[in-house]
């Protein structure tokens, strides 16, 4: 009997073999297989994990971006009024003096030239801030990662510190500037208008759109009014010659590269747009027919059949600076804050900057 089972496997011996090796063969690519479907399922969870990590560090980013804009909002509106005083001409006013005709003309000037700038200025700083803060929060996120190649922080508190500084150019000599474009346009615009001249909405609504045209077609690219644009004024901004300074100097010419791309004029165009838009929404409330009135009031054209003369609707211009730069959340700036092209680029600007370095390279 074992003579024949010793035969017959001398003469299948190869088919033993291969069998075997193929049956070994098998459970080995099995074992790598589930090695390697392992390693892919942690690697998985280890990239979702860094990924919501990623993304809650960016949401947050977002909610420190709209509260410091909240902050800025007083010094800006008190840049503003500082230079474009329209206190002291109405107290003029009251007193009854000779020149009164000459004295509502400068107010005609300086309440639209005050209210065109915060509008400007203000969109200027929500997209300001959302780009320079999500520079930091970038860098911050590599700053904290697990598996850091560089032990030194690339964005230390000091930098931050010197870094932001630079929106006192915005604040400062940006708005000194841009309060002169402005005003320039609005006197093309408005010197001709008598003061009794009624106009209704859409007619406000054209004379904002010249005068927009005019500004915003100017010499200056409108960036310009964001951040100092030459090398010495960056410098100057990082104040010395140690590693933090030229790491500042750095960040700066980064948020200089920003505002060139094409994307970022979209971006702050489209901002610019919201912001009129809702400081027409805000006038359309003293544009509407009285209750009662036999006008169509809900007809789409009935705001435009409302008209007041000009002398009426300055102090109404005049005072809309106290909407656009409120430090409480009202409408204009939470339209700013929610634009979705505004939070689209600083989701980009986060995702470069928080990007590993080697695959910024």
């Amino acid at each position: 009997m074992f003579s024949s089972v010793w035969n017959f496997v001398k003469r299948h011996k190869r088919k033993f073999i291969f069998t075997g090796a193929l049956v070994g063969g098998v459970y080995f690519l099995g074992k790598y297989a589930q090695k390697k479907l392992s390693d892919l399922q942690e690697k998985e969870a280890s990239d979702y994990i860094s990924q919501a990590r990623r993304q809650f560090h960016f949401e947050s980013n977002q909610r420190t971006c709209n509260m410091t804009v909240l902050s800025m909002l007083p010094p800006l509106k008190e840049a503003i009024t500082n230079q474009l005083n329209s206190e002291s001409l109405t107290a003029l006013l009251k007193e009854k003096p000779a020149n009164k005709l000459e004295i509502w003309e400068d107010l005609k000037i300086l309440s639209f030239t005050r209210t065109i700038v915060g509008v400007y200025s203000t969109c200027m700083l929500v997209v300001l801030l959302r780009v320079q803060l999500n520079i930091i929060g970038g860098y911050l996120y590599l700053d904290n990662s697990v598996g850091k190649s560089s032990p030194s922080p690339m964005a230390p508190p000091e930098v931050q510190q010197q870094y932001l500084s630079s929106i006192h150019h915005l604040l400062g000599d940006g708005l000194t500037e841009l309060i002169t474009v402005v005003k320039r346009a609005v006197q093309n615009a408005l010197e001709s208008v008598p003061l009794k001249q009624s106009l209704s909405l859409m007619e406000v609504e054209q004379q904002l759109s010249w005068i927009r045209a005019e500004v915003e077609a100017g010499e200056r690219n409108m960036s310009w009014f964001l951040l100092a644009d030459d090398q010495n004024a960056l410098a100057d901004q990082a104040c010395g010659l140690t590693e933090n300074d030229v790491v500042t100097i750095r960040l700066l010419n980064e948020t200089r590269d920003m505002f060139d791309s094409p994307d970022f004029s979209t971006v702050l165009n489209s901002s610019f747009n919201r912001g009129f838009s809702r400081l027409l929404d805000n006038l359309a409330e003293f544009f509407r027919p009285p209750p009662g009135d036999s006008a169509p009031f809900a007809a789409p054209d009935s705001l435009s059949a409302v008209s007041l003369p000009l002398a009426k609707i300055i102090p109404i211009i005049n005072g809309q600076i106290n909407s656009i730069c409120s430090e409480t959340p009202s409408h204009f700036v939470q339209d700013l804050l929610m634009n979705d092209q505004v939070k689209q680029f600083a989701a980009n600007v986060y995702e470069t900057f928080s990007a590993p370095q080697d695959l910024q390279k």
